[in-house]
């Protein structure tokens, strides 16, 4: 896993967006219902993931992570 460094100005930019601009609770289930579709279309296409879409794989899980972020819910019991 890499780390970057977001310059100040992305930032504020993500700060304001988050805070402002959208709902973590919707963007969260936005995000969870669009990262199913994308897994149902790829398992209707291959039946599996090939070594190609490994990045396809990698998108589940930071899409996923970003979900949890905004609205934890699988971690609640």
């Amino acid at each position: 896993m890499s780390t970057n460094t977001l310059s100040k100005e992305t930032e504020l930019r993500l700060t304001e967006f988050f805070n402002n601009s959208i709902d973590s609770k919707s963007m969260a289930k936005t995000i969870r219902q669009v990262n199913f579709l994308i897994a149902l279309n790829a398992i209707r296409e291959d039946g599996f993931l090939q070594p190609e879409n490994i990045s396809l794989e990698d998108s589940f899980y930071w899409l996923n992570k970003l979900a949890e972020i905004l609205d934890p819910y699988l971690g609640i019991e």
